[in-house]
């Protein structure tokens, strides 16, 4: 399994495909080849898929002192630290720029990371995200309990153990899931003014039934971003690439199809080239909601 050493982990990624870099980040408690499955197929036909797994998920190894930042309540997986891992590990694999998308909490580091670092950016895709911390931190302490799970969901604890246990050891994931928990209630709030910032192309997805984000946090953070658009899926939940795999991917194919020759002028800006803008192709910047 290919590695990259950074920030005293070993991070897991998976490469495949042919074409622009596309790093892909998964939520809480999964592995990137597990929730971006049903669009690898589709995405690595147009990109070089870089599918990343988030510290202490998976097969990314921490070291004891790197497992988890240190908070009030104990150790902690913070979206901050996050973006700080993701920044070291595009620049071991040599990503100058790159495309982004990620989902729930692996959209949440990816949209910090847009914060911090958007020239390195050349489209964002975000599913599932809220720049709010509420209702996001309570259905977590409630649905991503330990003893809850163990007691009352014997396959997830399953599967749980099947994903993390390898590497991360046996029962790892119940100090995870308590890490993610105290994560999400002390992670700082993005600010109006630091969403404002991100000014590269972004489309965000939602699902209309997503317990962790409703709807209407979903179109605030979309007008605090300079240049995105809003697909809201309907009938659907958190996992809106997984839930609705066609629509999802009927809907990013039209985004990327849209922002190519923006993502292309981004790409040579970050490599000190200038790209001529076609102007039969659409202006991404203007945006719309779907």
């Amino acid at each position: 399994m290919p590695h990259v050493r950074v920030n005293d982990l070993e991070v897991h990624y998976t490469a495949e495909g042919n074409g622009p870099p596309l790093v892909m980040l998964h939520g809480a408690s999964s592995s990137a080849l597990e929730d971006w499955s049903a669009q690898r197929p589709l995405f690595r036909r147009a990109f070089r898929l870089y599918l990343v797994d988030l510290r202490g998920h998976a097969g990314t190894r921490s070291s004891r002192s790197a497992a988890a930042a240190q908070g009030r309540s104990g150790p902690r997986i913070q979206v901050t630290t996050l973006a700080d891992d993701l920044l070291a590990t595009v620049d071991a694999l040599g990503l100058t720029t790159f495309h982004l998308a990620g989902f729930s909490l692996g959209g949440l580091t990816a949209l910090h990371f847009a914060v911090r670092h958007a020239e390195r950016l050349r489209t964002l895709l975000l599913v599932g995200v809220d720049a709010q911390r509420e209702p996001r931190a309570s259905v977590a302490r409630v649905l991503m309990d330990p003893e809850r799970i163990a007691q009352q969901e014997p396959a997830w604890v399953a599967q749980l153990e099947r994903r993390h246990g390898p590497v991360q050891g046996s029962g790892a994931w119940r100090d995870l899931m308590l890490a993610i928990q105290r994560g999400i209630s002390e992670e700082p709030i993005l600010t109006p003014a630091e969403l404002r910032q991100v000014r590269v192309p972004t489309l965000l997805v939602v699902g209309d039934r997503d317990l962790f984000v409703p709807v209407d946090h979903a179109a605030a953070l979309y007008r605090q971003l300079p240049e995105a658009q809003l697909c809201v899926v309907p009938d659907c939940g958190h996992q809106a690439m997984a839930l609705r795999p066609k629509l999802f991917g009927d809907v990013a194919e039209q985004f990327y199809r849209a922002t190519a020759q923006v993502a292309a002028e981004r790409a040579a800006a970050g490599q000190g080239q200038v790209v001529r803008p076609d102007p039969s192709r659409p202006n991404p910047a203007a945006g719309g909601a779907r």
